[in-house]
């Protein structure tokens, strides 16, 4: 696997910033980026994990349980790939990828799940001028596949399982999409990004990167941390309530730390 991405996927114009490092539009308090989580944050696509986990692993004469799928849920696909082989899949890790990778995509392509809020916020952080990157663990088959069914330019880089050597919860994920949103817009500042999150490997790699961090826990529940907001949903959430989570700034109602 290449370590880094030389480029984006998808590109944005760069956006002016303040002198505090604020988007050009609205006052936002000093909110520079959002770096996002797809699988579970963005889009509910762990029901078609878990069916293509399941489905070949019978095929290869194994069982899969909800509760096996469950303690994948935001881990790197090589991890995931491991773990079924031991379940009986004789494939290897590689072949596995593609495989799971090429049937939630074609699931995604006849339907997206889209998480409740995901879509307005993300196009509230646009029409603000608030640059926007992808940080997941899907590769970027399904990582594209998605991108592709919001409006051009929502995310400025994909940083996806396959473009870094170390997946969640080590944070050279993270740490990435924060470089390219950096050489995008000089003078970004790791208090003053946002990684929105939903699994424990993801928040785990967002604080490592020491990015200010949301956790929305959708599939697993997440245990409690200081260190992070939790918020039950993104509905009705606005780039507003994001920048109340920097630090310095007063956190928005609802909001609340290992909550």
């Amino acid at each position: 696997m290449a370590n880094h991405p030389t480029g984006s996927v998808q590109t944005l114009p760069r956006t002016a910033l303040r002198s505090d490092g604020s988007a050009a539009d609205g006052n936002l308090g000093g909110l520079q980026g959002v770096l996002w989580d797809m699988d579970g944050t963005i889009v509910d696509t762990e029901p078609y994990w878990i069916r293509a986990e399941k489905e070949l692993v019978e095929s290869h004469g194994g069982t899969w349980t909800t509760e096996q799928a469950t303690l994948l849920v935001g881990q790197a696909l090589e991890y995931s790939a491991g773990q079924l082989q031991q379940a009986g899949v004789d494939l290897d890790v590689r072949t596995i990828i593609e495989h799971l990778t090429e049937r939630v995509a074609a699931d995604v392509r006849t339907e997206v799940p889209w998480r409740p809020g995901a879509r307005e916020l993300l196009a509230a952080l646009r029409a603000e001028g608030v640059p926007c990157a992808m940080v997941t663990m899907s590769e970027s088959l399904l990582a594209g596949a998605v991108a592709a069914r919001l409006p051009e330019g929502t995310f400025s880089h994909l940083v996806t399982g396959d473009r870094v050597s170390a997946g969640k919860p080590d944070p050279e994920a993270y740490q990435l999409g924060f470089d390219l949103l950096a050489a995008d817009h000089p003078g970004l500042s790791k208090d003053r990004v946002v990684a929105v999150e939903d699994s424990l490997p993801g928040v785990t790699s967002a604080l490592a990167a020491g990015l200010v961090t949301l956790a929305v826990p959708h599939f697993v529940p997440l245990p409690p941390d200081d260190r992070r907001t939790d918020w039950d949903t993104l509905e009705g959430r606005t780039p507003a309530d994001l920048a109340a989570l920097l630090p310095g700034n007063s956190r928005s109602e609802g909001a609340g730390n290992g909550a």
